[in-house]
């Protein structure tokens, strides 16, 4: 199924930030994204890690949004995934990627987008790389 995979890599987010250290706000934050960009939440499950940290994941019904922080490093990865099965969704994607951008307010960041399960199957075969 053709869809957009939304990966990134943020630097120099504030340590200080509940958002990067406490499960619930970071919760309601991804929450709140999804919810705005109309996307449709069928579950989440955010771990509080001690001494601090957090992972999460909202279950989208277009596919998903995973999220992990590393305070003391300032650092959080973060990728959603959305099919375009009966509609684009990209745009909703992107604007639920540019909404936690802004609040973890990184320094410096790495983005890939990455078109998966294209109609056309292009060279379905495994390549076979030769020893020696």
């Amino acid at each position: 199924m053709e869809g957009i995979h939304l990966l990134g890599e943020w630097y120099g987010c504030p340590a200080d930030e509940p958002l990067l250290t406490q499960a619930d706000a970071l919760r309601d934050l991804c929450r709140r994204a999804v919810d705005e960009s109309g996307l449709t939440i069928v579950g989440d499950r955010f771990f509080q890690f001690e001494p601090h940290g957090v992972t999460g994941t909202v279950l989208l019904a277009e596919s998903h949004l995973a999220i992990h922080t590393w305070p003391e490093a300032g650092f959080v990865t973060l990728d959603v995934y959305v099919c375009n099965y009966t509609t684009d969704n990209t745009g909703k994607a992107e604007r639920v990627f540019k909404a936690l951008e802004a609040a973890l307010k990184p320094q410096r960041k790495r983005f890939q987008a990455i078109h998966r399960g294209a109609r056309e199957v292009i060279d379905d075969e495994p390549r076979r790389v030769a020893a020696g």
